[in-house]
Formats: C-alpha cells, structure tokens, sequence
C-alpha cells in the first residue's frame, strides 16, 4: 500500500510538472524557448542591431536555445527554426509574414507582389513567374554570353598587377543581365549604370530603416531617397512605353511584356514593374554576390581553380558556349556554385505564417505567428556539414550527398512552391559568366587584404571591395 501510495504522488508530481513545462505561464504565450523582449516596445529589435545582422542574431539565438527558437519583433512573438526536419511541416506553406518585409514597403509599395499572399500571391507568380522560367532561360542564354565576352575584354585590357575591384565588377556585369532580360536591351550601358546607382541610393536608405534608423519627414536624406524612387520610375515608364509600342516576338518576350500584354494601364504597368524589379534588383544583388563570393573562392582555392577550368575544358573545350543542352555535363561547376551558395550564406533566411496554430517540435505556434526559416543557421550547422566553414565543393557530389535531409541545403527557399523565381537564371548566368572568365584567366586575391561579410535585410555581402588581379592563361 505504502508502495502504491509512493507511485502515486511520484506521478502526480510529474504530471504537475509536466503540466508547467508544456503549458505557457500566465505572462507567456508560448513553450518554445527563446529571449524574453529587451524593451517593452522594439523587443529584441535592438539585440539584432547590435548582433550586426538578423543572421547573426539567429545565429547566437540557436546557438543558445537550440533549433526552435523565439524572439520578439516589436510586439510580435517570432518564432524560427534551425533544423531542415522542423521545416518539413512548413512545406506547402505559401504565405510571407507581411511584417518581416516592411522594410521595404518604401521602395516596392504596400501593393507589392511581397506581400501578396493566399489566391491574390499565387495568380500574381502564375503570371510573373514564366518571364524566368525553363522557355524564357533558353533565350537568355545568348544575352549572359555577350554580357560575359565583354567582361572578359575588360579584364584583358587590366591584365598583370591592376587591381580589379571584384564587387564593383561583378554587380555592374549582373545589373546589365537582369535589365537586358527584364525590360530589354532599350537599357544602354550609360543608363544601367544611373539605374544602378539610383537603386543603390534607395537600397542603402531601406536597408538603414529595418535598424531603426528612420529618415525625418523633409530631410535632406528624405529628399535624395524620394529623388532616386522617383528616376527609377521614370525610367521604367520609358521602357515600358517603348515596348508597348515596339512589341517583340512571342519567343522573345521579357517580363515587362507579359504586364502589356494583360492589356494593364501604363502606371499599373509601371508600378509592377518597378514592384517586380526591386525584387529583381534583390535577385540582382544575390546574384552578384554569388559570382563575387564564387570569384573570390576561386581565387584563393588553387586546388578548386584547376579542377574546374580542366572540367570547362573537357566538356567546352577553349570556345564552346554554356548552353541549356551542356549545363548539366558541368557538374563539378554546380558543386562550386552550391558550396558557395553555402559556405558565404548569401540568402540567410526566409519566412512563413499561418492563419491557424500549428504544432512544431513539440509546441505550439499561435495563428499568425512569423516563423523564420534560418536557412543560414542550417547552411553551418556541422552536425549536417562537417567543418562548415571550410570551401570544399566536394561536399555536393553524389557519394558526400547520399544521406543528407532533403532540405538541409535550400539557399533559395523551399515552402509553399514559392521558391526564388530567379533561382534558374542565377545558375544559369553565373556557370556562364564562370565559364568565360575561368577559362581565360587564373585569379589571384591581392595580398593583404582580410575579406570579412555583413549582413544586410536578406543577404549577405562583403564588408569592403574585394581587389584581384587576373593573368591571361595560355
């Protein structure tokens, strides 16, 4: 009896305490662990300004509370997950949590396709998404191949000890792709490069905002964002004018002439426009990033450098083009390009909510709680990729990738069939500038330099320019 009796308070006990681990208490609305808010109004927003980017922050917040984590964004709960099998239930999760996005309402508008979820978010992608899909690649093709020849001149003109400034280059050569296959070649080089600058004027104020660094209404910072929004405008109103009156084949049709053609009236033509371009423009930045950070592991991993210009050479021989056909032969080039995509964190994360709770690691997720998805926190994590901050393309061949959860590498996205629409082009265009310049130059990083990166809203980029120089191979 005394035994039974002792069984039976031990279970009480642990049902009690079982109780008060999985139930919130009354000023907790969740079980997930994580921080409590460091200001009753910003939450940690100050923590992850002073972690030096939301990466970052995810980072030590993982680091500390494991893979289901939580932090307070203003007044909103947020939850995020740092394990590819927690992702698995968010898979078919289609809609973006407008608030992580906010910061970008000033420049792209409330309207934004950003912001567009449920039935609205996925007609918009059925239209837009075709101008980068599988028929529109084999036409851009031609335009990475030009783009890359003219890049391979220059460098050939500063071939020996000039330094190349490699991001300046780079985001100049992926800022003419992305215009050329957006709205046309009526962008001439002159005005790609005032587009560029324009942008970067409204990306750099955007990106001060999400810190908490907002302009004053009629500030002179104020004035100079809305004087760039407004010439990017108006030159996407120009293009779109143009096309309108010039309309192209079928074949070669660009995303532009899918908004004229559904007959749209010329300032909602150039509102989405501008909407889908910003969102292109960030495509852009990811893509010069990738070629920067791919360049830049090139240059320092001789090892790597030789294996891919002989694999270049065995499947293009000195002067065959990179084709939709041939793509798929250049699978060491793949390997490099996914190692990059990893081992830089070039997108560190991405977001979902839900209308309804739904349960995660064993807790429960309020209705319209944001859940972050830490893609860079996966990307070196090194229970899933040993010494992760090492460069090592062989991670990515078959034998190395046998084993791995199908989602511990999605530098892209994955939920909800919304993935980057520009994921194909951006391998697409980045093998086809690689191949070019790997096969004319071998890359040196000047001395002295020390690369470090930083995070900014949803990349990561290079602290300071990164300088090479380029020999002509033989």
């Amino acid at each position: 009896m005394l035994d039974y009796a002792i069984f039976a308070i031990t279970f009480v006990v642990f049902l009690i305490a079982t109780g008060l681990y999985l139930y919130p208490g009354p000023n907790k609305i969740t079980t997930i662990p994580g921080l409590e808010p460091s200001d009753p109004k910003d939450g940690n927003l100050g923590d992850i300004g002073r972690a030096g980017s939301l990466h970052e922050f995810l980072l030590k917040l993982h680091a500390e509370y494991g893979d289901i984590a939580s932090f307070w964004w203003g007044q909103q709960l947020v939850v995020s997950l740092g394990a590819p099998e927690l992702w698995k239930q968010h898979e078919r999760i289609f809609d973006r949590p407008p608030l992580l996005f906010k910061g970008f309402e000033p420049l792209i508008g409330a309207k934004s396709i950003q912001y567009a979820n449920g039935l609205d978010g996925r007609t918009r992608r059925k239209l837009y998404d075709p101008s980068f899909g599988h028929n529109a690649m084999k036409y851009y093709y031609s335009i990475f191949q030009e783009l890359g020849q003219e890049m391979a001149q220059k460098w050939e003109s500063m071939e020996g000890d000039q330094h190349i400034p490699l991001r300046a280059h780079t985001i100049d050569l992926t800022m003419k792709a992305i215009t050329r296959c957006s709205f046309g070649d009526t962008f001439k080089d002159e005005e790609c490069l005032q587009f560029s600058r324009n942008y970067d004027i409204c990306w750099d104020d955007i990106n001060e905002r999400t810190k908490g660094n907002y302009p004053v209404e009629g500030s002179p910072r104020e004035k100079k964002f809305q004087e760039a929004l407004g010439r990017l405008h108006t030159t996407i109103g120009r293009v779109a004018k143009y096309r309108r009156e010039n309309p192209p084949p079928p074949q070669e049709q660009l995303f532009i002439d899918l908004l004229i053609e559904g007959d749209l009236p010329e300032e909602q033509v150039r509102a989405k426009s501008h909407t889908y371009w910003t969102i292109s423009s960030v495509m852009t930045l990811y893509h010069c990033l990738l070629l920067t950070w791919a360049l830049y592991f090139i240059a320092t991993h001789k090892e790597v450098e030789e294996k891919l210009y002989q694999e270049l050479i065995d499947v293009l021989g000195k002067k065959e083009d990179v084709t939709p056909d041939n793509i798929s032969q250049l699978v060491y080039l793949r390997q490099v390009l996914d190692e990059t995509l990893r081992c830089a964190v070039v997108g560190p994360w991405g977001a979902r909510y839900m209308d309804l709770d739904i349960e995660i690691g064993g807790h429960i997720v309020p209705a319209k709680t944001p859940v972050i998805h830490a893609f860079g926190v996966v990307l070196q994590d090194e229970r899933i990729w040993p010494e992760p901050n090492k460069f090592d393309p062989e991670r990515f061949d078959a034998e190395s990738s046998k084993g791995r959860h199908k989602l511990a590498f999605q530098p892209f996205g994955f939920a909800g069939g919304r993935k980057c629409p520009g994921y194909k082009f951006s391998y697409a265009e980045t093998s086809v500038f690689l191949s070019i310049l790997c096969r004319q130059f071998k890359l040196h990083l000047v001395d002295g330099q020390v690369v470090t990166w930083h995070g900014i809203i949803m990349i990561t980029r290079p602290v300071d320019e990164i300088w090479i120089t380029v020999t002509k191979r033989d």
